[in-house]
């Protein structure tokens, strides 16, 4: 008996269906080696798309309703062909065709509503992510910021992150859809002719075994790719920084050249990542021509003997094309899937670096600070395991101003990271007014202390701004009086808009003098009861040094502060001066007092050598 497209399908599923949709999942499923850290990542995105179950179920609903459409579409076909090649004429031919538009229009807007939700999830999606990774990068301590270039943390947060949203906008909804589309059109398949079914799945262990083969290279191609992005991005980012320093020393050349190498190797990662998944789409072309012409011919004879109608064949042809589509829109998207997915690992690599060592369970925050500081028998080294300091001792009394002197490398910084909790002491005890500083929190440590260092940093926005950074609160009475305490005021006034001057690129269009004015009111108004002075008159002229001065003094009155210089006359005023060499504190006392004997100090004041810095 011939079977017919207009007969209901009632033919039970087969061993077939079992032994098919196992081949199809091995021919998408990813290569042992990296199934462990795709699941996890792709575990860590759903993590986040969770959030909107609601929606999610909306789109699926969209997807399985969009689906089910597309399988019924070509079924229509082969019945409206049997009908006609019948003699079947009239309405009901008509309303096959009716119903035909009618399943692709509603078709069509179950995939555009799919497509417009699933868009919105995405975003959301990635936003949550972005946000997350900006929140944890100022929850690292200062240590991971200074192994890392910050070109390439920009680029896990630019192009990583795009890779993700990218492939959530176009390829989530698509795997989805590809299996139920598989799954609906395998059991069509198999109802309408199981020997056509068998051998439509003779081409999927050819599948299986080119899907495996290419995947196991290009996934690590991939994540090369953006490392070398991410190097290259640090590069950029590191040489723009230092222009003039590039120009000065006439390295332009040499800067191009190592440019070119690092994008050099971003090509041929790039090359070979995209040469070898190419082949993809091509491999599956292929089999699925040579699938079709299998069908055909075997299709044919099989309606020569009458055993399957014209419609049959025509809409196995079709079906087969369904069940090979899915196969062939994740081969086009594989670049995109692989890309994505080094990209989320990458953002994920820097989520679960550990914060900043957590406050301890019994500190607390500290108020109304006098500013006594106290350092005994500490030692401190970085991860080297070299010691940078040795068995530091020493105290400095409310108000009293410490300046911290000695040769590169003796560990004056070292000494004022440790104060501030920006690292950790490997031993001996730390106080602020009789307080270990392992007992109070960062935030309310750092909050009573105020930094102006060598190069200071201006961030994109008004003066005003810039200067209120470390109190938003303060109204603009205060920070004008702020600017004429640091003898800003008058240049601040010359300059156009005054207060309201839009600062682009770290206080571009202005001096380094300047700079350093604006980073002393920007102290000043933080009122803060411990300040550090990093080298903040090392790089400026007399003429201006002389009204930072008065600027740093004014700054420093009634205030513990601890001064890093080089000039004599920054450190003559001091009420004690630490010499450092080699991590060990040398000498200790007031400019008089180290004058008087003889040392380190003294041979550096009466040799007239300059300290260096």
């Amino acid at each position: 008996m011939r079977k017919a497209l207009s007969d209901p399908l009632r033919y039970p599923k087969s061993q077939a269906l079992a032994e098919s949709t196992h081949a199809v999942k091995q021919a998408t499923k990813p290569t042992k080696g990296k199934a462990k850290n795709w699941q996890a990542t792709i575990k860590r995105i759903w993590g986040y798309l969770a959030r909107r179950k609601a929606m999610l179920t909306l789109v699926l609903l969209m997807v399985m309703i969009s689906s089910g459409l597309s399988l019924l579409g070509p079924y229509l076909i082969g019945v409206a062909i049997d009908r006609y090649l019948e003699g079947a004429g009239g309405t009901p031919w008509l309303l096959f065709l009716v119903a035909l538009a009618a399943v692709y229009v509603l078709g069509s807007i179950a995939g555009w509503l799919q497509n417009v939700w699933m868009i919105s999830i995405a975003q959301e999606t990635v936003y949550r992510m972005r946000m997350d990774l900006f929140k944890h990068l100022h929850r690292l301590p200062i240590p991971f910021f200074a192994k890392r270039q910050r070109g390439e943390l920009m680029s896990r947060m630019t192009n990583d992150m795009d890779n993700v949203s990218s492939t959530l906008n176009s390829s989530a909804i698509q795997i989805f859809s590809s299996a139920l589309i598989l799954v609906g059109t395998v059991v069509v398949m198999l109802l309408l002719s199981p020997l056509l079914t068998l051998l439509t799945f003779l081409v999927v262990p050819l599948m299986s075994a080119g899907m495996k083969w290419i995947t196991r290279r290009t996934g690590v191609l991939f994540k090369e790719r953006q490392r070398n992005l991410g190097d290259l991005n640090g590069y950029v980012e590191e040489t723009l920084s230092g222009q003039r320093i590039v120009k000065a020393f006439s390295r332009e050349e040499a800067v191009i050249g190592e440019f070119g190498e690092r994008n050099v190797r971003i090509k041929q990662s790039g090359f070979w990542a995209q040469a070898i998944s190419g082949f993809i789409p091509k491999l599956m072309n292929g089999l699925n021509n040579l699938s079709y012409a299998v069908i055909v011919g075997v299709g044919g004879l099989l309606a020569i003997r009458g055993t399957i109608t014209i419609g049959v064949i025509v809409v196995f042809v079709e079906y087969a094309r369904q069940f090979t589509r899915p196969l062939n829109d994740l081969a086009n998207q594989w670049n995109t899937l692989l890309s994505a997915i080094a990209g989320a690992e990458r953002v994920f690599e820097i989520l679960d670096e550990d914060d900043e060592t957590k406050d301890e369970g019994d500190a607390g925050p500290i108020d109304a600070v006098q500013g006594a500081v106290s350092f005994s028998d500490v030692f401190f080294s970085y991860d080297s395991g070299e010691q940078t300091l040795k068995e530091i001792s020493f105290e400095a009394k409310p108000g009293e101003t410490v300046a911290i002197i000695g040769p590169t490398g003796a560990g004056k910084t070292s000494l004022i990271q440790l104060l501030s909790r920006f690292y950790e002491a490997d031993s001996g005890e730390i106080t602020v007014d009789g307080r270990d500083i392992r007992t109070i929190k960062r935030a309310s440590l750092r909050s009573h202390m105020a930094f102006v260092l060598q190069d200071s940093f201006l961030f994109e926005g008004t003066i005003r701004d810039n200067i209120r950074y470390g109190k938003p609160e303060a109204t603009d009475e205060e920070v004008e009086r702020a600017a004429k305490l640091a003898n800003a005021h008058s240049f601040i006034k010359r300059l156009p808009g005054g207060y309201d001057k839009l600062l682009h690129g770290d206080g571009g269009g202005i001096s380094q003098g300047q700079k350093q004015l604006l980073a002393i009111a920007r102290a000043i108004l933080a009122d803060p009861a411990i300040l550090v002075l990093d080298e903040a008159t090392s790089s400026i002229d007399t003429v201006t040094e002389i009204k930072i001065q008065e600027g740093l003094q004014r700054l420093m009155e009634g205030r513990t502060s601890f001064v890093i210089a080089h000039r004599l006359n920054t450190i003559r005023r001091a009420d004690q001066i630490l010499v450092l060499k080699d991590g060990r504190l040398l000498e200790r006392g007031s400019h008089e007092e180290l004058l008087s004997k003889p040392g380190l100090y003294n041979d550096m004041v009466r040799g007239q050598v300059q300290i260096e810095g």
